[in-house]
């Protein structure tokens, strides 16, 4: 990612979007808390996007997001919007409705099926920028085993109320292709059709290491 980033900043490639799962993992963003680690169950690794503690895992779907905000405007914040927007549609796609909270990062959906003021994070967004080229960008939970959150306080989100969830979870059994299918169609009605630009699927891939001399924004 680091690699295909550069090229894309110094104009030797395309822009592109990587679609994948993870093994299980936890990754710990630029203010990350190691206290936030409960059960290293899994393997921890140091991430060079903004945030705090998060897990991917099999049923959950990255979308590591390159593109050059040089060429499309550089304004890290409306990109940012644009990631969250990007989930809120493809949530809207299945009929489950997901918004933004001042207070709190990710995207989140109501359960009031828990109790008075409950919800549940259902997607994380952390990205890093360098040279106005994004890294990292989002994870959506589809049907991941939702236990392995407890390994850690998801992006240091502690008030009891406050959960996460994933479509499986509030009853819509999509599969991840259906998901997928979404995403492509979203990304191009927000983003646009970039010039020479790939939206591409990998499995299994590790995160990348921290790079340095670059601007971070922490996961929403």
């Amino acid at each position: 990612m680091e690699a295909r980033a550069a090229e894309i900043a110094d104009g030797r490639a395309s822009e592109l979007v990587w679609l994948l799962e993870h093994p299980p993992l936890y990754t710990a963003g630029a203010s990350a808390n190691s206290a936030d680690v409960i059960d290293a169950r899994f393997p921890v690794h140091k991430s060079g996007r903004g945030g705090q503690m998060t897990y991917h895992g099999p049923g959950q779907r990255v979308a590591y997001v390159m593109l050059d905000l040089k060429r499309r405007g550089p304004d890290v914040r409306r990109f940012v919007v644009s990631l969250e927007e990007w989930i809120i549609r493809c949530l809207a796609a299945f009929a489950v409705r997901g918004g933004r909270r001042d207070d709190r990062i990710g995207v989140w959906v109501r359960r009031p099926e828990k109790g008075d003021g409950y919800e549940d994070k259902i997607a994380a967004i952390g990205i890093r920028v360098k040279q106005w080229v994004t890294l990292h960008g989002m994870a959506l939970n589809v049907d991941p085993d939702l236990s392995h959150f407890s390994g850690i306080v998801p992006c240091g989100v502690k008030e009891q109320r406050y959960g996460v969830a994933s479509l499986a979870d509030l009853g819509i059994p999509v599969s991840m292709t259906e998901v997928d299918v979404v995403l492509r169609r979203e990304f191009t009605s927000l983003f646009g059709k970039a010039r020479d630009q790939t939206v591409g699927k990998t499995e299994n891939e590790s995160p990348a290491a921290r790079v340095e001399r670059s601007a971070s924004v922490p996961s929403r």
